[in-house]
């Protein structure tokens, strides 16, 4: 090659498109790396404490969940924001307890309460951040005619259901798709009440025939759809930093699945197979999420967070079994409630505590076990923290990612606070302390008295008038459900001297 040759416009272009393509391979490969995390929060819809491999169970299998807690932190003292659902997913979504969050309760004689222009959610905060938001599932936090829905409140992009009921059904007439439904013919009548409240019978495959569905295979599953989307949304915003909160329902009631899979000829009763092959359908789910962040080379900067809504799921699941025929029950045959007293619907430990891990490549140290106290609105100030943004001001949530990284200091909550029903409850420490509608202050220890069975406050008055206080500093009055201690006469003048007009019965609107 003569000089000329080297001073050739034609090959110093090349040479600089080379130069500036791999410049721009490396700058793009830093961007990656510096980006703030993905975060992806699985909630299960009435999980038990003991549902899981990595808490003990010997039934069910659950190895990708299990994964999760194997390769990051598995907590035993996390607690979910009520003990039943909408409230619980109000204070994940706020970052507030049930003293202050908008919901407090699934319903109040017979009215839905919503989300309110003004109201702030992580969804919203991560969407200001530079996030991709997006919620797969079940909501439960407005109706379709209420200022609460998913678009309004920090979401990009929604795909589920809306009303709690309607979430009743698996085989739905519809499920939302933002603000529009989506149909699905194939599902026929079984959304009907009479159908999908009765058990429905399996072939000799194991495969499911629901009731008022004349061709199964033309059927939609919305576990099955709903966690195809979340994959969809994963792929769709895999170059820019997104927020999925994946809203499962299962293993919720009614029982049901497309197949029994490996637990088909288990000698169980139905409803046993069932439950167990709904938490392993999701545990499938799971598992297809976290070979796709694998795939997409998306793994290492991605922190995932599991959890249940609610405590120990009651058993008003199994009543249409075990009223044909008798059997142990889901509890007895799994033996997978939480080692305290309470349950889904009640204000006793139990209702409250449930399984949760986190898993983050390389920033969480894989296997550990932490026993630091935190609750669902701890999710907001952490995840702020995720995304290199300040948390609000007037939110209750405390972070938890020095816990979770073993770096900076961890503020402990002095206590946390549920209400429910008119009831209150605290957990201050080893104590756990119960107020039934104003009433009786009980107190319990809960390290040497797990199941709250002998009350101990007579011999701590000091201790039972401080938490006295504290409860009655953490209750801000609503507007919709009366406050502890508060008769429902004077709750409905509370309501008239504040002009607040009657509420609707909305509990079946979608």
């Amino acid at each position: 090659m003569n000089i000329k040759q080297l001073y050739n416009p034609s090959i110093i272009s090349l040479a600089l498109a080379i130069i500036t393509c791999l410049g721009c391979t490396s700058n793009k490969k830093e961007i990656k790396e510096e980006r703030t995390p993905n975060i992806i929060f699985i909630l299960s819809d009435d999980l038990s404490w003991g549902d899981l491999g990595c808490y003990g169970q010997k039934k069910i299998k659950t190895p990708n969940i299990d994964r999760i807690a194997a390769e990051g932190m598995k907590f035993t003292n996390a607690y979910a924001g009520s003990s039943v659902c909408a409230p619980s997913r109000s204070s994940l979504m706020q970052g507030l307890h049930q003293g202050h969050a908008r919901v407090r309760g699934n319903s109040y004689q017979s009215y839905r309460e919503s989300l309110k222009e003004g109201d702030y959610t992580v969804a919203m905060m991560l969407k200001e951040a530079g996030y991709k938001t997006g919620l797969f599932g079940k909501w439960g936090l407005a109706l379709e005619n209420q200022p609460g829905i998913p678009n309004k409140m920090g979401f990009d992009e929604f795909y589920g259901y809306l009303n709690q009921r309607q979430a009743h059904t698996y085989y739905p007439e519809f499920l939302y798709h933002n603000q529009d439904k989506v149909f699905f013919p194939g599902n026929k009548n079984h959304y009907e009440y009479e159908n999908y409240s009765k058990a429905s019978t399996y072939d000799e495959e194991g495969k499911v025939i629901p009731n008022g569905i004349d061709d199964p295979s033309n059927a939609v599953y919305s576990f099955d759809i709903i966690n195809e989307k979340a994959l969809d949304f994963v792929k769709e915003n895999q170059d820019r930093p997104f927020f999925l909160y994946l809203a499962n329902t299962v293993p919720h009631g009614p029982l049901i699945v497309p197949e029994l899979g490996e637990y088909k000829d288990k000698n169980w009763p139905i409803q046993h197979k069932e439950w167990a092959a709904m938490v392993s359908r999701m545990d499938g789910e799971v598992g297809k999420l976290m070979d796709l962040l694998d795939n997409l080379g998306l793994d290492d900067n991605t922190i995932i967070f599991f959890a249940s809504d609610n405590g120990n799921s009651s058993q008003g699941y199994e009543k249409r079994y075990l009223d044909l025929q008798e059997g142990p029950t889901l509890s007895d045959f799994f033996k997978h409630r939480s080692p305290t007293r309470g349950q889904k619907s009640n204000e006793y430990n139990g209702g409250f505590h449930v399984p949760a891990m986190v898993r983050w490549p390389g920033k969480i140290r894989a296997g550990t076990v932490s026993d630091h106290i935190w609750a669902f609105w701890d999710f907001l100030p952490t995840a702020a923290d995720l995304a290199g943004v300040s948390s609000p001001t007037f939110i209750d949530g405390l972070s938890i990612l020095p816990t979770l990284t073993g770096q900076g200091e961890q503020i402990a909550h002095e206590y946390l606070y549920w209400e429910h029903k008119q009831n209150q409850a605290i957990r201050l420490g080893e104590y756990y302390a119960h107020k039934a509608n104003g009433g009786h202050l009980e107190l319990y220890n809960l390290l040497t008295d797990p199941q709250q069975q002998n009350d101990i406050s007579a011999e701590n008055k000091a201790l039972v008038e401080k938490i006295d206080k504290m409860m009655a500093e953490a209750h801000r009055p609503s507007d919709v459900w009366p406050s502890p201690g508060e008769s429902k006469e004077a709750f409905q003048k509370r309501l008239k001297d504040n002009n607040i007009p009657e509420r609707p019965n909305n509990i079946g609107h979608f």
